[in-house]
């Protein structure tokens, strides 16, 4: 093996801010004992096996960094000497296309352009067609933190949504609705509003114990520190955790939307979970259990948010339509809500507990919890 490694590796699992305590309980699962959480990621020490585990199998996680230099620099001649004793080759391979992003904050050196430049000068060249490798450059107050990216693309990019409804819904966001909702994934489950399928398909990914990235590659693969034998461990496990997990509960996605139906539906075809889901065109007002739902199970799902002041009548009529519904269809049944406004979300059922507070693309939104009574 090329290059020279240490035991454990210093790294920052990026993700949507609010959802850093999910994937710290992740981590926890993957057996990292110690982790420390900020807005947008947690920080912690993975040893190899756990770096491409997590990669594997996190679902709320956009990324993970490996964080491989940092120091002080107030010039940018300290810098170009810095860049210069990084152990570049443990990380790039012959002929990969280093890709740079650069952030600073109260240093000196605040031209990310001219940061970048230093680092484009300061390592190897790539050549045509050589794979990518994202680093990572981030200053604040003269303090450089450089890291590889180990992803490649993002994680929550599982490979299989391709069809797209409106605004849809990022598959670690929705990931995050099924396990701070409380879902059992024994249970039923029923998205009324489904759009790309994203929550119901995340939904059967979990309930059959399917890794997450289990069909894309990761950019750790190009590495020159690459270890096969402990990837295949790792993908070993993943094939075990899918072959021990039991059938899937009854799982329904129903939209008003011919075309959004048809869109998830293509989405779930391609991430292997289609059959394991019951597809219907239908309005909020026709909700009904999966067929063959036993017990109670969970109503998740994503409604609209609106944005016009001409959308505000017919909004609160829809979540109005909602809970009067699903209290007479699913009485008792957990429910699970997306909202950017909480005030409209009372038209569904008053009361509702704030389980999560995420910042997604610039908009503030909410996950609201309760039972359809």
């Amino acid at each position: 093996m090329a290059g020279r490694r240490t035991s454990t590796l210093d790294a920052l699992v990026v993700c949507p801010p609010g959802l850093e305590g999910m994937v710290a309980d992740e981590l926890a699962a993957l057996g990292v004992s110690r982790t420390r959480t900020e807005k947008g990621g947690v920080t912690c020490r993975l040893t190899t096996r756990q770096l491409y585990a997590a990669n594997l199998f996190l679902r709320c996680a956009t990324r993970v960094l490996v964080r491989v230099a940092g120091f002080t620099v107030r010039s940018f001649a300290d810098l170009e000497r810095r860049i210069g004793e990084v152990e570049w080759r443990d990380w790039l391979g012959v002929g990969v296309n280093p890709r740079f992003r650069v952030t600073t904050r109260g240093s000196k050196l605040w031209h990310d352009g001219a940061i970048e430049e230093r680092f484009v000068s300061g390592l190897p060249a790539g050549r045509p067609g050589g794979a990518d490798q994202l680093v990572v450059v981030r200053a604040g107050r003269d303090r450089f933190t450089v890291s590889v990216d180990s992803s490649g693309a993002a994680l929550h990019q599982r490979g299989w949504r391709q069809a797209t409804a409106k605004a849809p819904l990022r598959e670690s966001v929705a990931a995050g609705l099924l396990i701070g909702s409380g879902w059992d994934p024994t249970t039923p489950l029923v998205d009324p509003m489904c759009g790309s399928g994203t929550i119901v398909i995340e939904a059967a990914l979990l309930a059959t114990g399917r890794s997450p990235g289990g069909d894309r590659p990761f950019a750790f693969q190009n590495w020159p520190v690459f270890e096969p034998g402990t990837w295949a461990s790792v993908t070993a496990e993943s094939d075990r955790r899918s072959g021990a997990a039991p059938p899937a509960p009854p799982i329904a996605a129903a939209d008003r939307d011919a075309g959004a139906v048809g869109s998830a539906r293509s989405n779930a075809e391609r991430a292997g979970v289609a059959d394991l889901i019951e597809w219907r065109r239908a309005p909020i007002a026709d909700l009904s259990p999966p067929e063959g739902a036993q017990t109670d199970g969970h109503l998740i799902t994503n409604p609209p948010w609106g944005g016009r002041l001409s959308e505000g009548d017919d909004l609160r009529n829809l979540y109005a339509t909602l809970g009067r519904v699903g209290r007479e269809r699913l009485p008792g049944w957990g429910l699970g809500l997306l909202v950017a406004d909480r005030d409209l979300a009372r038209q569904v059922r008053p009361g509702l507990a704030e389980a999560l507070h995420l910042e997604l693309g610039g908009r503030r939104a909410w996950l609201l919890t309760g039972r359809l009574t």
